[in-house]
């Protein structure tokens, strides 16, 4: 895999002491080994828990956004309503595939709650931790997302989980349009492609790996003037 590089602009920069980290999708019904998992994603737990618990050492949101797919699917994706009308279960509220893999949350942290997350609230999870529901692609499109990273007075998403070609470029995009600064772990998100992340530093987003993060957000703010 090539290395992008970085770009350099005082309107895209990451902002890392205002920063969030979005974890997508990274539930046990999607892990490479489940029934209907997505390859690669199990591999890249190990960054992924290394990405979370620097965020939390350095005392910055993490927002774990996920899929309950209602039985029948009425809540879902139109290209997935066809399977989940067959009786396939996948993420469905209340189950143990629909929470997030080991590792991910912090310890003492409770099980989703479907009721209030199907609602369009946020569940909190832990001193940093969130959940949010999202019924499409995108983590903005009908959640709370924004009103509750405008909240925590983040300007930065970081992202990271399951699945680039879908759920993670699609919210990456949704992040941009809001003018959201946006930086993508890749070591820690499944399905990288060299072409996808060309064309994500191509709209501003800032490419990194899980070592470089860690650094960025252990490094004091620089000061203007």
């Amino acid at each position: 895999m090539t290395t992008t590089a970085p770009h350099q602009s005082a309107y895209t920069d990451p902002h890392f002491a205002s920063s969030a980290l979005l974890v997508i999708d990274t539930q046990h019904d999607f892990l490479s080994e489940a029934p209907y998992g997505v390859p690669g994603t199990t591999e890249i737990l190990p960054a992924l828990r290394r990405t979370v618990a620097a965020f939390r050492a350095a005392k910055q949101p993490v927002v774990h956004i996920v899929r309950l797919y209602e039985e029948g699917g009425a809540n879902a994706d139109l290209v997935r309503r066809q399977l989940l009308e067959s009786g396939v279960w996948i993420a469905a509220p209340g189950t143990p595939g629909s929470e997030p893999a080991e590792g991910l949350l912090p310890e003492g942290a409770p099980v989703l709650d479907p009721a209030l997350l199907l609602s369009g609230r946020f569940q909190q999870m832990g001193p940093y931790d969130y959940a949010i529901f999202k019924p499409r692609w995108g983590a903005f499109y009908r959640t709370c997302l924004e009103i509750l990273l405008r909240d925590l007075g983040v300007d930065t998403a970081v992202f990271a989980g399951c699945n680039l070609p879908n759920c993670p470029r699609a919210s990456i995009i949704e992040a941009s349009e809001r003018d959201f600064r946006v930086a993508l772990v890749r070591d820690a998100v499944s399905r990288v492609t060299d072409a996808a992340l060309s064309e994500l530093a191509g709209i501003g987003v800032e490419i990194m790996e899980t070592d470089s993060l860690r650094r960025a957000l252990n490094e004091p703010p620089t000061q203007a003037g």
